[in-house]
């Protein structure tokens, strides 16, 4: 079995790190026109906080700030449209120029995917937290344990 404090596996995950986030945010912004968005993005970026945490790099939280928000962002850019006298979900496209990149359009999609990507991410933090989801290092547990049992400090009675 792999150490639980090996540093190999932590710098695998700190290396992967940045290749899953580009691929996250590659996936929330060509969700609009091709397979992927908030849901996608949102899972990517749950896979690397469990890595993470697992490797004891990290410790998930604000699952409920971002559960509160994301719902949030979506409610917003449900219900907005009725306000204007459109239909709910009624998606709007704006076009702008850029110096350097040209004309660019975005809409209110991207919005929602950001909604829904805060809220796959919360929920994800939700269920570490929920399974008491710490690092294999803080469990107590030496490199060298075959089992995965925490030490006990004091003998029991």
């Amino acid at each position: 079995m792999i150490a639980r404090t090996s540093p190999i596996v932590q710098l695998a995950i700190r290396a992967a790190t940045p290749i899953a986030l580009l691929i996250a945010a590659y996936a929330l912004f060509a969700g609009h026109n091709q397979p992927g968005g908030g849901f996608a993005a949102g899972l990517l970026l749950g896979a690397v906080i469990v890595l993470r945490t697992v490797a004891g790099l990290q410790r998930p939280a604000y699952a409920s700030t971002l559960l509160a928000v994301g719902g949030a962002i979506v409610g917003a850019v449900a219900i907005g449209p009725l306000l204007w006298g459109e239909a709910l979900l009624d998606q709007v496209v704006v076009t702008w120029d850029a110096p350097v990149l040209g004309t660019v359009k975005s809409g209110s999609a991207l919005l929602f995917d950001l909604g829904v990507m805060a809220i796959v991410v919360g929920l994800v933090i939700a269920v570490l937290d929920g399974l008491g989801a710490t690092s294999l290092v803080d469990r107590g547990l030496r490199a060298d344990e075959d089992d995965v049992r925490p030490r006990r400090s004091e003998p029991r009675p």
